[in-house]
């Protein structure tokens, strides 16, 4: 068996997700209801049988640290580990990771320890479901030193990706950094077995990379910072670099728009993310808690981790958290909800009415509509969130953050009965 690192990229500051990053790292932000980011491309490797895995970050890794130790244990008996690499100083440098090259260079003496025969570099915050083990395989018999997942998109979101060009052999002949939508980029149109229903379609770079170990060390021999922008296009120049095809789902959920939507996504009635693919599955931290319990309330198309309570509710197209509380009368339509990290006692929902502290949960005839929630919130009697016509635009507020349209409640905010976003 061949010995493969895995790589994972957790990003910079998230300033995209914010303010579901305010006070953790992107690939910590919950997702699913009970996942994680970080859960899917571990999932993937873990499926794929790579266990021997490091996670690269440098903002606010302490809830992932505590997910990762919690989560990811292997036994004793293998070589398999789950590790989290945060920017450090050492001898040779003192800075932050500049970008994904210069993240990876300056852990390779912890890579090199293990010497593997291939590194994978994923990223960490895209869903999608993919076999490793078939790229890697692929990767081998092609004799090529770098393999580049992609999969066909659309004109409109190649502008933002990186695009390739490939011949019949799979070999990447050139390769385009983020285009933007005015550039003339026809003559990288995918062939036409992969254009399916679009007028027209391009190979984009998933971000995910099979390197031969001795490649990479070489490709990182520089002060080179980037892999898209600048290792992958010196690399095709000199190397035979292939493309690996992916057609089924991936999104990269990097943004509050894209996260918001392909969350609710996993309530449809069939949704283009499967999580209940048993040969397949999504890990996360078990958390022993108890089945769900619903006292006349409705549910229609929407999911709800363990350990929710909810009462006389109305909740529609909605992602539920797991210890979410929603009280008598209240209602959600495309809402997530990311729950609690604990249940309040009776002792501090009696210092809570003494303080007039709403309860962590959704108080009573609370009525939210195209919100995410993030953890912890506590939402009094009598809240309207999302339904009043009030002119907000984009924007950080006192209480909340308005995001391509969609209302955010950071992290442990407090919203006092009767109020209105």
């Amino acid at each position: 068996m061949a010995e493969v690192l895995s790589i994972i990229l957790g990003g910079g500051k998230g300033t995209r997700l914010f303010p579901l990053t305010q006070s953790r790292a992107k690939p910590a932000v919950p997702f699913g209801g009970k996942y994680r980011i970080i859960d899917i491309p571990l999932s993937n490797c873990i499926n794929a049988g790579l266990k021997q895995i490091y996670i690269l970050t440098q903002f606010n890794s302490a809830s992932l640290h505590i997910h990762l130790g919690h989560t990811y244990t292997f036994d004793h008996f293998s070589k398999g580990f789950v590790e989290v690499l945060a920017a450090e100083q050492t001898l040779e440098h003192s800075g932050w990771f500049e970008g994904t090259a210069d993240a990876v260079r300056k852990n390779l003496m912890h890579f090199k320890a293990h010497n593997p025969d291939y590194y994978i570099i994923l990223s960490g915050d895209q869903l999608y479901r993919m076999d490793l083990r078939d790229m890697l395989k692929k990767h081998c018999e092609s004799g090529a030193s770098i393999s580049i997942a992609c999969t066909p998109v659309s004109r409109e979101d190649a502008s933002q990706l990186g695009i390739l060009k490939a011949n019949k052999q799979n070999a990447i002949t050139e390769f385009l950094e983020k285009p933007g939508p005015v550039k003339d980029i026809s003559d990288f149109k995918a062939p036409p077995e992969l254009q399916k229903d679009r007028s027209e379609a391009y190979l984009a770079s998933m971000g995910i990379y099979v390197f031969n170990a001795a490649t990479m060390h070489e490709c990182l021999d520089n002060s080179l910072t980037d892999f898209g922008k600048e290792i992958i296009p010196a690399a095709i120049n000199k190397l035979k670099v292939n493309a690996y095809t992916f057609e089924g789902y991936w999104e990269d959920i990097g943004t509050i728009s894209s996260f918001y939507n392909a969350n609710l996504n996993l309530a449809n009635i069939n949704p283009m993310f499967d999580i209940y693919d048993e040969e397949r599955p999504i890990y996360t931290r078990m958390y022993n808690l108890p089945p769900s319990k619903m006292n006349f309330s409705s549910m229609n198309q929407s999911i709800a981790a363990e350990g929710c309570i909810i009462t006389n509710s109305s909740i529609t197209n909605a992602v539920v958290g797991v210890r979410t509380i929603i009280e008598s009368g209240a209602s959600l339509n495309g809402v997530i909800c990311m729950g609690a990290d604990y249940y309040e006692t009776d002792a501090q929902k009696r210092l809570n009415a003494e303080s007039r502290l709403p309860n962590i949960g959704i108080g009573k005839g609370s009525i939210i509509k195209g919100a995410i929630i993030d953890k912890d919130v506590r939402i009094g009697e009598g809240c309207r969130i999302g339904i009043d016509n009030i002119n907000r635009s984009d924007g950080t507020y006192e209480n909340c953050s308005i995001v391509d349209g969609i209302i955010v409640v950071p992290k442990k905010a407090v919203l006092y009965p009767g109020t209105i976003i």
